[in-house]
């Protein structure tokens, strides 16, 4: 089936209103309505509503190359989130602690990478449940997004091949694009394209990795799975 941007935006943010929204059942209308109006605010800033990073995003890299990571986590250097929905370029979390170990780790990773700074800060409005303490994380880029806030190949590309290029040392298998793609594209996602990365950016990367593949860097191509 093909990816169809417009319908897999359309779902998460319907998913991502429901869940911190929808669930205000004991905050008033007016509450409700700001909340509402700073998560459209928060979807301009950040891009849609998504499922999945690519393991190679700012947001979920980390120091332990051999188990990729898709889900800001304890894993990844982050504290203290709960009740999280992700966006393209940040998320927001909604703690009923106070946030502090949400700030304080975030913190810590926010000049981790030269393609971006993660930033924290606390939000005004109620989001997921009266009690709870929302927190949005950003993933701040060194340089403008384009306008429709897809991560360019000239960025795409390299943080790729930096998140694997370390497998050479250990690899004893080289894994299909078809095998990458929830790694390389994030969720949702099509054959070569995501909320992330446009066709021909997603072509870049899959050419690029290709190649690679054909260096036999990791090894004997893994086929059949």
């Amino acid at each position: 089936m093909a990816f169809r941007v417009e319908e897999a935006i359309k779902a998460g943010y319907d998913e991502a209103e429901g869940y911190l929204i929808g669930r205000l059942g004991e905050v008033d209308a007016t509450e409700r309505a700001r909340s509402r109006e700073k998560l459209l605010d928060l979807v301009d800033e950040l891009g849609p509503a998504v499922d999945a990073y690519p393991s190679w995003h700012p947001l979920v890299r980390h120091h332990d190359d051999r188990h990729p990571i898709t889900y800001p986590s304890q894993e990844c250097g982050y504290e203290g989130l709960d009740h999280t929905r992700f966006f393209a370029h940040g998320f927001i979390t909604c703690p009923y602690h106070d946030g502090t170990r949400v700030l304080e780790s975030v913190a810590k990773l926010a000049n981790k990478h030269e393609a971006a700074t993660i930033t924290a800060e606390r939000l005004d409005v109620k989001f997921y449940a009266a009690s709870a303490h929302p927190i949005v994380v950003k993933c701040e880029w060194t340089a403008t997004l384009p306008a429709d806030k897809l991560i360019p190949a000239r960025w795409a590309v390299p943080l790729m091949l930096e998140q694997e290029l370390p497998a050479w040392r250990w690899a004893q298998v080289g894994e299909t694009w078809e095998t990458m793609r929830p790694y390389f594209l994030g969720t949702p996602r099509g054959s070569r394209s995501s909320l992330f990365v446009s066709p021909e950016t997603g072509q870049h990367m899959k050419k690029v990795w290709e190649a690679l593949l054909n260096t036999g860097a990791f090894g004997p191509i893994m086929v059949g799975r």
